[in-house]
């Protein structure tokens, strides 16, 4: 007797006490891009217990792991991440800034429940490959990094994806919703410049200031900000001022960049041109410049083979209701920034008129909800988002979907407190086994019509053109952790 796609996803409830376990203990030890050691033992000893073959160090990355299950094509990836956010500590369930270790890290965009969720995925078409005895293979990757690092970049770069037929993933959100469309594409660089250091008030003039030089690299590139296309991006942060005393012409100092475009090629040609203001400030000042290009990652290339498949299983697969206590606390997380503030004529803009009014009557008499209940309709337009994802590398590789599901309440900031405090609570918890659910059904349904493989291909390929992937970071570039541990 066939084992069902439902008798799958119940696995998925048998698992759940298993699954929100690993999430609330990496939620417990936040761990920066390329250090979440922790978070890496959480999951593969998860896998492991589930029957997958772990593989560690993936792309020479010890955070990069995979966990696979079965034999044979297809070969189905499923995205995990893990990494917190620097400076976000806070304390969960809490409808106002508490932090539990001042400056240290938190789960400010639910990395936590994006892995252990898409490990309930991987449970789940587990279940269903063993248990019909099906050829296919189901790949947990395990991706660290995603915040500020590009781990999938890395792994993208290295080959790790190659063997895939199409890859899924997912990301907490207050929306149930299939993401269409693409994102900015982004390079990370530091530009550190060596002065002469010299007594501010006794002999200035011997001094080379390298804090100058990042002051007027900074100002070159408010004017330049003129001159790029409107979608671009270009931000800073002083990583180094170069010493606490304004009586020292300081002989360091350090910046650090991310510029962002729509496409790839758009962002190599911005970055060409901060570079030649970084090189004109150092002269200016008379210091030595130097680059380290630290990442970068391509922009999302869509696939809407399958995207409608995930849009039919986020439509079909049961949601979880909600208790009174937890639209309670919703509302309290919601009033602290003054509720959803999204357009909703905004979101309709991205249907074409024939469907408007539908999606309109389905959307409109719910958009204050503090927390939704309801599936957004499959959207028509293309949009760039103003983000960057990691993701977007995978895509180029294979046919790439992804869906977002709620775990906290409506309008909830991004990188905040607020999504910390709502991390671990029972909505998030929701969130993310329904997220497991649609991804694994989604992927059974591919595996039970594999023409759907064939298509989702041969749009890839008609997106991507004849040249195909082309790495955005150098081989001879290594990930790095930003904020290294003390």
């Amino acid at each position: 007797m066939k084992f069902s796609k439902e008798q799958a996803l119940q696995s998925i409830d048998r698992e759940r006490e298993a699954v929100c376990c690993a999430s609330d203990k990496i939620w417990d030890n936040p761990e920066t891009a390329f250090q979440e050691l922790k978070s890496t033992e959480i999951l593969c000893e998860l896998l492991e217990k589930e029957g997958f073959s772990v593989q560690k160090n993936l792309a020479g990355i010890a955070t990069a792991f995979s966990g696979r299950f079965g034999h044979g094509k297809p070969v189905v990836g499923i995205l995990g991440e893990f990494d917190a956010l620097s400076g976000l500590s806070q304390e969960s369930e809490k409808a106002e800034k508490i932090s539990i270790v001042d400056g240290a890290p938190g789960h400010g965009c639910g990395h936590n429940l994006l892995g252990a969720g898409s490990v309930a995925a991987a449970i789940a078409v587990k279940e269903y490959l063993k248990e019909n005895e099906k050829e296919g293979t189901v790949v947990f990757f395990g991706c660290p990094g995603e915040e500020g690092g590009s781990g999938k970049s890395f792994m993208a770069r290295d080959g790790v994806f190659d063997e895939l037929d199409f890859a899924i993933t997912w990301h907490p959100g207050d929306q149930n919703v299939v993401s269409v469309g693409s994102s900015l594409a982004n390079y990370q660089i530091f530009y550190r410049f060596y002065g002469t250091a010299a007594h501010a008030a006794a002999c200035p003039e011997s001094g080379r200031s390298a804090l100058d030089a990042v002051e007027l690299m900074n100002t070159g590139v408010q004017y330049l900000r003129e001159h790029v296309i409107q979608e671009a991006r270009i931000h800073y942060a002083i990583t180094n001022t170069g010493g606490f005393s304004p009586n020292v012409v300081q002989p360091y100092a350090e910046v650090l960049y991310l510029i962002r475009a729509p496409k790839n090629q758009q962002v190599k040609e911005i970055y060409e041109r901060v570079n030649d203001i970084a090189k004109g400030a150092a002269l200016m000042t008379g210091t030595r410049m130097e680059m380290q290009f630290v990442k970068a990652c391509s922009n999302l290339v869509d696939n809407t083979v399958l995207e409608e498949v995930l849009q039919k299983n986020l439509e079909e697969t049961e949601r979880y209701s909600y208790t009174e206590e937890e639209l309670s606390f919703a509302k309290k997380i919601s009033d602290t920034y003054g509720g959803n503030q999204v357009d909703l004529q905004q979101i309709l803009g991205r249907y074409e008129k024939s469907r408007k009014k539908m999606a309109e009557e389905i959307l409109a008499p719910h958009w204050n909800d503090v927390l939704s209940d309801v599936v957004v309709p499959l959207m028509d337009t293309e949009v760039c988002m103003a983000g960057s994802t990691d993701v977007g590398d995978v895509s180029w590789v294979c046919p790439t979907a992804q869906i977002n599901t709620v775990t906290e309440a409506a309008g909830t900031p991004g990188h905040s407190w607020q999504q910390v405090s709502q991390g671990k609570s029972s909505v998030a918890h929701k969130g993310m086994l329904y997220a497991g659910k649609v991804m694994a059904g989604a992927i059974i349904d591919v595996l039970e019509n594999q023409e759907l493989i064939e298509k989702a291909k041969e749009e890839l390929s008609k997106r991507v053109g004849i040249e195909g992937y082309i790495p955005p970071i150098p081989k001879d570039i290594r990930p790095m952790a930003i904020n290294p541990k003390k």
